[in-house]
């Protein structure tokens, strides 16, 4: 049986295509991938070691010898298991990590049985190009309203009330797995790579009109252990921005709502306390770990926004937003499902009048 010669795709085509299949190994896929695709390896985590220990040890014919029978193996399973049901017509996108032997070798099988298989050009090394490609340049392009407000103002839920009303969000929290702040890591959830991260915030940009205003939240330039792109961080430090001001009463109940899973495991929040010893001294830091092994999260949360959030708000907004004294406004004194909806429609209005 012949096999029809086709040229390499280019990232920019991958939306052309029925399928979008990564050849290389579960560990690989999971540090990141191209958003969509399915991981279908030619060679598992095990044998890619084996493989390239053999490649180390013995040589290239060696290692073609017996990573070619294991990939024959997979192949052979993926056509039983995974591409058992697809038709005729089907068209797929195959990578692996630079466009070679590995998703070379599974287009060759799949073109053989008749389907229009062809190879990304470059692999996810390209992709990788194309993701840090597209950040540095659309983010100057952004129309972006940063939206500012002390911890426990909401801000990432009026975010969502935003986009529920039509309206261009880019949650970088979403993207990173986490709430910003030192007790902001999420139960039984993982940080993404720095990869990974990067890939959902360009995914999102792809997404955008950037015609229209993108709200975003003031975030720093770390979240949790992850950076935000220099790109995008330079544009978010030169934007608009609106302010939420809430009563500390409001807020203090929306953290007790937004945080109550922190109670859960007592010991690690009051590990996670331990790292404030140097900013707010021992004997402060020991009493806030004393209620947080006693499940006393009211007089915490209340301590921590009086002594530890609050007294560095406003200076870090204004050493980090260059149009911070020309904020925005938006008064939100209840923070209840109700109130953080009006707080939404609040911002809208305040924004569109500029």
């Amino acid at each position: 049986m012949s096999v029809t010669h086709r040229p390499p795709v280019r990232v920019a085509d991958r939306h052309a295509f029925d399928t979008l299949i990564d050849a290389r190994s579960p560990a690989e896929f999971a540090l990141d991938h191209i958003p969509g695709a399915i991981n279908c390896p030619v060679l598992d985590d095990d044998e890619r070691r084996i493989v390239g220990t053999i490649y180390k040890q013995q040589g290239a014919f060696e290692a073609r010898r017996v990573g070619g029978a294991m990939v024959a193996a997979n192949l052979a399973r993926h056509l039983r298991e995974r591409f058992a049901d697809r038709p005729a017509h089907w068209k797929p996108l195959v990578y692996c990590w630079r466009g070679g032997l590995r998703s070379g070798s599974m287009v060759t099988w799949l073109r053989l049985v008749g389907w229009d298989a062809q190879q990304l050009a470059g692999g996810y090394k390209s992709f990788r190009h194309h993701v840090l490609a597209q950040i540095e340049a659309l983010s100057p392009q952004l129309k972006l309203q940063v939206l500012c407000g002390a911890t426990g103002s909401a801000k990432t839920r009026i975010l969502a009330q935003l986009a529920a009303r039509g309206e261009q969000v880019l949650d970088l929290e979403d993207c990173a797995s986490h709430k910003g702040s030192l007790l902001g890591a999420l139960p039984g959830i993982a940080q993404p790579s720095q990869k990974r991260f990067e890939t959902r915030i360009a995914s999102v940009l792809e997404s955008l009109d950037v015609s229209r205003t993108l709200y975003v939240e003031g975030e720093s330039a770390r979240i949790g252990r992850l950076s935000v792109p220099l790109p995008l961080v330079a544009r978010m430090r030169a934007a608009p921005c609106v302010e939420v001001v809430a009563t500390p009463e409001a807020r203090l109940a929306y953290l007790l709502r937004d945080y109550a899973y922190l109670g859960d495991d007592r010991e690690a929040l009051a590990s996670r306390l331990g790292m404030l010893k140097e900013l707010q001294g021992k004997e402060t830091v020991q009493r806030w770990q004393a209620w947080a092994r006693t499940g006393d999260l009211p007089h915490l949360f209340a301590e921590l926004m009086a002594l530890h959030y609050d007294p560095h708000y406003e200076r870090s907004q204004a050493r980090h937003f260059q149009a911070w004294p020309a904020r925005l406004r938006v008064d939100a004194p209840d923070l209840s499902d109700q109130g953080i909806a009006a707080a939404a429609d609040a911002v809208r209005s305040a924004v569109g009048g500029v």
